[in-house]
């Protein structure tokens, strides 16, 4: 057909004519286009299990349309579900994300459009667009669970003794809706089920799930706000009973296209091909320059700390802690072996810890006690437990700890900071923790020992934290992922030999040449990132192509860069060091610890922000709308991101990354034109 008769005629100039293809593998259906002068081709198959062979079946089936050869084609983008495994000897290739193609084949379908929903086989998006552009402005996605998407409809439609293809057209025919109540879909199924089991008909069913289907996008629009032009994409876009369900619910029509919607990304991808030969880009993606930090020194003196531990071949006591608020300065005064328990489980230990806590309670809660339970050799080796708790789920994993030591403490911490009877009442906290290590290492603890320690630890603080801020230039020496294990070096190593590897990494780093391109430069923010945590950051430095420069999180340079006064009486200096740190959402006001975070964000000169906490975290993730709104008010655009320890969701995470970082990217180009040198809008 001729693209003149499906693109929005607005923008048929911007049609190049070159011959280029977009891509669009979903998971359960593959799509293509193919645009090449003033013609467009389309193509769709079955998505098979390999990706690649689905890819090269639906070029093979577009030449043979166009009468065009493979030497002929210009320009590849692929996007879709199966778009990373896309390889295509010879022609040049992008991968983009389906967030934005989808935004940019609804915006040259119809240029009026400025909400989309996406519904495929495995999740479902709500993305707003820039009418001008077709660039995504921002978008949700659903979490992991599947409800509403093209697989749950499709195992519905079984369930009812239907084809997928007559599930939307029985839905029509339904008078009175069924009630579904269940957000999961496990529960829903079971609801089918017994809905049929009591004499309700197929058709009232499939209109019952259609809306509550329904139901479901209109949360995720809520989150963007929904603007006239609203397209609907996706597998599930032919669903005319979804569509109906959508239509009603919202109070809003949905644009018709002249093209099957389904191809809206492929589409997209099309026109980013188009737009990729005409500016010359090969299948070369930049990267940000950056020094590779060496960091097996670091490495091998925990491994060989931690062994030490084990064995007790040094003959002294061992002690864990759960939190920033530790004063590690006495511990060391005390003359004992010090670990923080902040090791991220695998599924049998977060299944094994869930038994002695809720289910409720995040991952990382039931990491620590898994690890206990299940017999980690460097927590089975430790004398004793202590908890400066701030997070309630920590201190009832505290408690439980008792179930493995004869002796676990929790001491209690002020919420109220800055009052003077809170840092009284500190003191005489740190006054005891002081005192309980005395009697677990009969060692006498001397106030001159602990200024010692309080200088000691004063240094190695003050070196973190210059190394961090190397991380302000435009091309960062080093990764975020490379500041956090400097960072586990201090909560496992002695800090007499941390003096020295911290020095000798902040002379090499100071050393390396500031050039290269800019990255987009990210804030992580939110909860714990435990010890062995690292797939968000590998997914943004080594894949996505994006640096994280600065964190707002616990495990980060957010509580290592602080000072102590090495004056007076040390242990009230440790309780005011202590509580003035950059605070716990736990303290209050609330707004102060906001207030602390969007200035690391301009402070470190961030295009975007990462909130990253772990689901059912009752320290950030029930006050994360502070944030964001803080966030929002200084233009700074952010991500939440809720996790586990799973990794069935890794697939979505980069789709998300990606979008965001592509949306960053845009954002940047409409302030200087320059995609290496973008800047916060």
């Amino acid at each position: 057909m001729k693209i003149t008769e499906v693109i929005d005629q607005r923008l048929i100039s911007t049609i190049t004519g070159a011959t280029v293809i977009g891509i669009d593998i979903g998971s359960r259906t593959a799509k293509a286009v193919l645009l090449t002068g003033d013609e467009i081709y389309t193509v769709q198959i079955p998505t098979g299990i390999d990706m690649q062979e689905s890819a090269d079946e639906l070029i093979v089936e577009l030449l043979e349309q166009s009468g065009k050869k493979r030497s002929e084609i210009d320009y590849i983008v692929g996007t879709g579900y199966g778009r990373v495994a896309m390889k295509f000897e010879g022609i040049p290739k992008q991968i983009v994300t389906e967030i934005s193609c989808h935004a940019m084949g609804s915006h040259y379908l119809n240029a009026d459009i400025k909400t989309i929903i996406d519904i495929g086989g495995q999740d479902s998006k709500g993305i707003k667009v820039d009418p001008e552009t077709g660039a995504v402005v921002e978008f949700v996605m659903n979490d992991k669970c599947a409800a509403g998407t093209g697989r749950f409809l499709e195992r519905v439609a079984q369930l009812l003794d239907l084809d997928l293809s007559e599930l939307g057209e029985t839905a029509l025919k339904g008078n009175k809706p069924s009630e579904i109540s269940s957000q999961c879909v496990v529960f829903a199924e079971s609801e089918v089920v017994s809905l049929r089991a009591k004499g309700q008909t197929p058709e009232n069913i499939a209109a019952g799930i259609h809306l509550a289907t329904a139901r479901r996008v209109r949360n995720l629009l809520n989150r963007i706000g929904l603007e006239p032009g609203l397209a609907f994409s996706g597998g599930v876009s032919n669903n005319v009973g979804m569509k109906r369900a959508i239509e009603e619910l919202l109070d809003h029509p949905i644009a018709e296209f002249k093209l099957d919607a389904i191809f809206a990304g492929a589409l997209g991808a099309a026109v980013h091909a188009l737009n990729f030969e005409a500016s010359g880009i090969d299948n070369t993606t930049e990267s940000a320059a950056g020094h590779s930090l060496d960091l097996t020194e670091l490495h091998n003196r925990i491994a060989k700390q931690h062994e030490t531990i084990i064995t007790g071949a040094d003959g002294k006591k061992s002690i864990g802690y759960l939190c920033t608020y530790t004063p590690l300065e006495l511990a060391n005064a005390a003359g004992v072996n010090q670990v923080r328990l902040f090791k991220m489980g695998n599924t049998e230990v977060v299944a094994s810890g869930e038994q002695i806590t809720q289910s409720v309670f995040c991952d990382f809660t039931k990491s620590i006690l898994g690890a206990f339970k299940e017999g980690d050799p460097l927590y089975k080796a430790l004398d004793k437990v202590y908890t400066f708790y701030t997070c309630d789920c920590i201190k009832k994993v505290g408690e439980a700890i008792g179930d493995f030591f004869t002796s676990a403490d929790i001491y209690v911490l002020p919420r109220l900071r800055h009052k003077e009877s809170s840092r009284d009442y500190y003191r005489t906290e740190v006054v005891n923790f002081k005192e309980d290590l005395e009697k677990l290492t009969g060692n006498k603890v001397s106030e001159e020992a602990v200024r010692e320690q309080i200088k000691l630890y004063n240094k190695i603080r003050k070196l973190l934290k210059q190394i961090s801020e190397l991380r302000k230039r435009e091309v960062p020496p080093l990764k975020g992922e490379d500041f956090l294990e400097l960072i586990k070096g201090y909560y496992y190593l002695p800090p007499e030999e941390l003096l020295e590897l911290y020095q000798e990494v902040y002379n090499k780093l100071a050393a390396v040449p500031e050039e290269g391109t800019r990255p987009i430069r990210l804030m992580m923010a939110g909860g714990v990132i435990a010890d062995g945590d690292r797939r968000l950051l590998e997914l943004i430095e080594d894949e996505v192509g994006a640096r994280v420069v600065i964190e707002d999180h616990c495990t980060g340079s957010r509580n290592v860069s602080f000072q102590i006064s090495e004056e007076g009486d040390p242990y009230q200096a440790l309780a005011e060091g202590y509580l003035d740190q950059n605070p716990c959402t736990r303290m209050k006001p609330l707004q102060e610890r906001v207030d602390i975070s969007g200035q690391l964000a301009q402070e470190y000169q961030v295009d975007g922000i990462l909130y990253v906490y772990l689901k059912f975290c009752p320290c950030y993730g029930q006050i994360k709308h502070e944030f964001f709104k803080h966030y929002q008010q200084l233009g700074i655009p952010v991500l939440e991101v809720p996790i586990d320890y799973s990794a069935s969701d890794q697939g979505q995470l980069k789709t998300r990354l990606e979008a965001f970082i592509e949306v960053l990217g845009e954002r940047g180009k409409s302030v200087d034109g320059n995609r290496g040198n973008s800047k916060p809008a």
